[in-house]
């Protein structure tokens, strides 16, 4: 059985539920233009949806961080620092991309339940 977690547009879900494991991704709803205060924003959505799906942040295997500007990524790596799990940290991956709009961060992960 696969359980969807809605998110922001129908044809979305921000998470998928299926075998164990939960696949997750955060959208940052507080638009300010400073990559740590977004990355922040971005983890709690990760933590509440986690939460939702009946596990947390220990629990994650792999994490993608996408980012608008390589440049910023010591704010997201402080942000990020602050959160990660330092007993269990998961296998992380960052790269710039182009986000839409005012967006300077999103966060893909993968994680047991």
């Amino acid at each position: 059985m696969i359980k969807h977690l809605p998110g922001p547009h129908p044809t979305r879900s921000r998470a998928v539920i299926h075998d164990g494991f939960v696949h997750a991704v955060s959208f940052v709803t507080d638009k300010k233009p400073d990559m740590y205060l977004q990355t922040k924003s971005a983890l709690a959505h990760i933590d509440a949806t986690l939460k939702e799906a009946g596990t947390g942040k220990s629990r994650i295997l792999k994490a993608i961080v996408y980012i608008a500007d390589m440049k910023r990524k010591p704010e997201m790596n402080r942000a990020w620092d602050e959160w990660a799990d330092r007993a269990s940290p998961p296998m992380r991956a960052c790269l710039a991309v182009e986000l839409e709009g005012d967006t300077l961060v999103e966060i893909v992960v993968d994680a047991v339940v």
